[in-house]
């Protein structure tokens, strides 16, 4: 792989569901550095976490990585990743890629598979993953993002309805075809800096809010999005203090 580009892992320490999030210890070590580690692991130039709490910038100073102050007044983490790319200037047609930071589990071979996908659909603003929906219950359930896309995998629409409605099957109770043609979103980005240098002059739109799906918004905007299948699973993620249980015991605490 020769794509050139940058992960940048927004991190804040403010979190509803599970406060502290970042610093919360997995195995001896700081959530966040779990989720710096699996970046590294990745083929990106250069691994950035941006943060608006010094004792996140402190624990992540400590085991040595690169730390960009942000302002604690972003919405979003686009805003945030779009704030690295003024203060470190980089160019348009730059390549990065949003990790989350409570993606411990995350594989880097996800990372680069966005990467590359990214520089090889030069209309594409953003690129992110999919994953085939087997289980009927996911297609019903309001946090598992669906995705329509064309024939060529760019987006259409993102919903956390049943898109698309069988109208034979889920209006009449018919069985289910054994072969759903549903996709999950799967919430990692690539994004190209022009589109973050463009983003925060975005006025939000009523499908995002509506849906409350950021990503709508570069759609309505008339920006590209590309997916593709997600070559493994990407891993458990931790909202939850039962989520942290889970990786915890994953990654052998």
């Amino acid at each position: 792989m020769s794509t050139f580009f940058r992960i940048v892992i927004p991190a804040r320490y403010a979190s509803s569901r599970l406060p502290g999030k970042p610093l919360r210890d997995i195995a001896g070590k700081p959530m966040i550095q779990h989720v710096y580690e699996r970046a590294m692991e990745s083929e990106a130039q250069a691994v950035i976490i941006a943060t608006d709490d010094q004792r996140i910038a402190d624990a992540a100073t400590a085991f040595g990585a690169d730390v960009c102050m942000t302002s604690p007044n972003h919405t979003s983490g686009t805003d945030r990743l779009a704030e690295v790319a003024r203060l470190r200037g980089f160019a348009d047609q730059d390549i990065v890629i949003n990790v989350q930071g409570d993606e411990p589990c995350l594989p880097a071979q996800l990372i680069n598979q966005v990467a590359e996908d990214l520089s090889l659909h030069h209309e594409a603003a953003i690129a992110t993953l999919y994953a085939s929906i087997t289980d009927p219950q996911e297609i019903f359930d309001p946090n598992v993002v669906k995705v329509v896309t064309d024939a060529q995998g760019y987006a259409r629409y993102f919903s956390r309805a049943p898109i698309p409605w069988l109208r034979n099957y889920f209006a009449t109770d018919e069985v289910l075809p054994d072969q759903l043609p549903h996709k999950r979103h799967i919430g990692l980005y690539g994004y190209r800096c022009r589109f973050l240098h463009q983003y925060s002059s975005l006025e939000p739109c009523m499908p995002e809010q509506a849906e409350s799906l950021e990503q709508l918004r570069a759609l309505f905007y008339g920006y590209h999005i590309h997916l593709t299948e997600a070559a493994v699973a990407a891993g458990h993620g931790v909202d939850t203090e039962r989520d942290l249980a889970i990786v915890r015991q994953l990654l052998g605490e």
